[in-house]
């Protein structure tokens, strides 16, 4: 049983269906910097996903696909409205920032990582002048960073706030398929249908080696988008190891497959945990991840039993990860080692 599991998914391996694609992408001589089939049939791919005619392009993670995608909406005047915990402001070392030339992040709260619109409209309309970054885009994450679920109603209305104040609509979707499968709705009703301009679509905490897909369904704002991958470094030259891998996954729908199971697994761990009295749930599981606060001794515990898990969200919590590649039996394991530990305190 590997400790480490429950610290990101990241730290999960590539599913067998990916590593299968970037096999037969690897038989013989291809062509270079996505002139290639395995390029052309993602695209095409993730547009029946869609079920609309998208531009797509592939970059190699998901801090270029946010950075790049916002700089796409934005000139360096713009602002860009978030949650205060979305990725693009605590994680990415000011990446929007730097690709835009200055656009500015300004940040709303918002119950268990999900905006405020309330929080929002009051960040747009109260100042209009020259001397405040005027805001163009609204940036919403999908799951969030606290491992929440926006319904199809909710990213509506976000997307009609978006529309009343001529705002730009971007989902960070690094988990997109794990919200879709926690929902059971199709790729449209959770994007282009309720509002959203460009999704960064994430694979690698998926099943995937490396590679985001950054999906506009407002082409015109993905004019010269591909200038930017390659000045960011981002245009792969063997770009078919960056796409193979999507064809694979979403031609038998292992996409949504490693999701629900991701999701499944998050749910179990969570009544682990929560065998334990003095280990609170403080985020609705509803993704892949559990949010949990619990005692400072349990926690330093754990860690001295090299158990691997995140607690960068605050005093006593701490974060743990389910993936594809998340087994019942080790979650099972797990809560019954926590319950040993938990009673020796």
């Amino acid at each position: 049983m590997d400790k480490n599991m429950f610290a990101s998914d990241n730290y999960s391996g590539i599913c067998p269906e990916a590593w299968q694609a970037m096999g037969e992408a690897n038989a013989g001589y291809v062509n270079s910097y996505g002139d290639d089939h395995w390029t052309g049939k993602a695209c095409d791919a993730l547009r029946e996903f869609f079920e609309t005619d998208c531009q797509v392009f592939f970059v190699f993670n998901g801090t270029a696909a946010n950075s790049l995608a916002l700089a796409a909406l934005c000139r360096s005047y713009h602002s860009i409205v978030c949650h205060e915990t979305a990725h693009v402001e605590t994680d990415e070392c000011g990446a929007s920032e730097f690709f835009s030339n200055g656009t500015k992040i300004l940040l709303v709260g918002g119950e268990h990582g999900k905006v405020d619109l309330d929080a929002v409209t009051h960040t747009i309309e109260r100042r209009s002048d020259i001397h405040y970054p005027k805001p163009k885009v609204l940036s919403i994450t999908q799951a969030t960073e606290l491992g929440t679920v926006y319904s199809v109603a909710e990213v509506q209305a976000v997307g009609e706030l978006a529309r009343q104040h001529q705002l730009k609509l971007h989902m960070d979707g690094a988990r997109f398929a794990n919200a879709l499968a926690a929902l059971e709705v199709s790729g449209k009703e959770l994007t282009w249908q309720a509002g959203v301009d460009v999704l960064t679509f994430g694979g690698t905490k998926n099943g995937m080696a490396v590679g985001e897909a950054v999906v506009f369904f407002d082409q015109a704002l993905a004019e010269e988008f591909d200038y930017r991958c390659k000045q960011a470094g981002q245009l792969a030259s063997k770009m078919r190891y960056l796409t193979a891998p999507w064809v694979g996954m979403l031609q038998q729908d292992v996409l949504l497959r490693n999701a629900a199971h991701a999701n499944r697994c998050a749910q179990l761990l969570a009544a682990q945990l929560q065998t334990v009295p003095a280990v609170k749930l403080v985020h609705p599981v509803q993704a892949n991840g559990v949010f949990v606060k619990m005692p400072e001794a349990l926690i330093a515990a754990l860690h001295a039993a090299d158990w691997h898990f995140y607690t960068f969200i605050g005093s006593g919590h701490a974060r743990f990860m389910c993936s594809w590649q998340s087994r019942e039996e080790d979650i099972l394991s797990f809560g019954r080692e926590l319950r040993a530990i938990a009673a020796a305190i």
